[in-house]
């Protein structure tokens, strides 16, 4: 399978829906489905006549766990961490620029990666089933800076270090509460729902709504989501512990931290 039909691509009528389709592993992203999410990005802004982009998951038990852990087993230069960083910042950073209301449409898990992708959209919904985490601190890498100033915005700080330091799984009504989501709907109720907020959108004034996302995100932008820290992110992937977090997890058994 390659990225197009990893991430498929749909419009329909004034709405773009785009579908992380590897629900086998559950949605993990590769390499290419981010450049390929970066081209959509574009396509939805060259695009006149869209006006919502809804980003969702395919299968129901899974919205994007991250990127495929797999994909770091080749990691050893600082290059290989930097790039990746880059890599990530640029393309969840493209989600955030794009000009068109952006909906996550949340089923099942939302960690790593999928979490960065879902808060670069303006709005998320999610089912009662739904989790949220960023398992960095369980892997031994970091979670992107851009996507932490992200979460900081959104939940602020003591929140966020709690979610970051914990790793911890933070279930759908827990996520309302935080802030994280804007509503929690019923499995069988949520595409509908997603719908006709996007309709609902739609049907306000088009530049009303561009130029107030323009305003919202000018105002973010203090927080530094472009920031990438390389320092820190080094720190993490040229470790030893990031090697060993990565063979414990494909292994399935726990990490052998020694602090190096």
């Amino acid at each position: 399978m390659g990225a197009e039909q990893d991430l498929l691509y749909e419009k329909e009528g004034q709405l773009a829906w785009v579908t992380v389709n590897r629900p086998g592993q559950r949605n993990a992203f590769t390499f290419d489905m981010y450049d390929r999410l970066a081209e959509l990005c574009e396509e939805v802004d060259a695009d006149p006549d869209v006006r919502v982009m809804i980003l969702r998951g395919a299968g129901g038990r899974s919205f994007a766990s991250g990127t495929d852990i797999r994909q770091f087993l080749d990691f050893s230069t600082e290059a290989d961490a930097l790039g990746y960083e880059e890599m990530i910042t640029g393309r969840i950073g493209r989600l955030g620029r794009v000009t068109k209301p952006t909906i996550a449409m949340v089923q099942g898990f939302c960690v790593g990666g999928g979490f960065g992708l879902a808060m670069a959209c303006d709005l998320r919904f999610c089912t009662p089933e739904s989790t949220f985490g960023a398992p960095p601190a369980r892997l031994g890498n970091i979670f992107a800076p851009g996507n932490t100033a992200r979460l900081l915005q959104q939940i602020g700080p003591a929140r966020t270090m709690d979610l970051l330091f914990t790793a911890r799984q933070v279930p759908a009504d827990e996520a309302y509460h935080m802030g994280l989501v804007t509503a929690v709907v019923a499995a069988d109720a949520i595409a509908a729902r997603v719908r006709e907020v996007a309709e609902t959108i739609c049907a306000n004034a088009p530049i009303t709504i561009r130029e107030t996302k323009k305003v919202v995100q000018r105002l973010m932008a203090e927080a530094g989501p472009s920031w990438r820290g390389e320092e820190y992110v080094l720190a993490c992937y040229m470790s030893e512990d990031f090697k060993e977090g990565v063979h414990a997890f494909l292994e399935k058994r726990p990490p052998r931290w020694q602090g190096r």
